[in-house]
């Protein structure tokens, strides 16, 4: 699932190299990989949430 920071750093990377500015592109870039690593992070966090929960039912059967 794409993200705020991934959306906003995209935008933020496609209006610098629109503009030329290189400063803009690599701020959009940096936002964007942030936004990538939220996201692996957060899919992380559900996984082991998931298998946490798989077990605490089987532990309960």
């Amino acid at each position: 699932m794409v993200n705020k920071e991934q959306v906003e750093g995209k935008v933020t990377e496609t209006k610098g190299k629109v503009t030329g500015d290189n400063s803009e592109e690599l701020k959009g870039k940096i936002k964007k990989g942030f936004g990538d690593v939220k996201e692996k992070v957060e899919e992380f966090a559900d996984d082991v949430a998931e298998k946490f929960n798989h077990k605490d039912k089987k532990d309960k059967e």
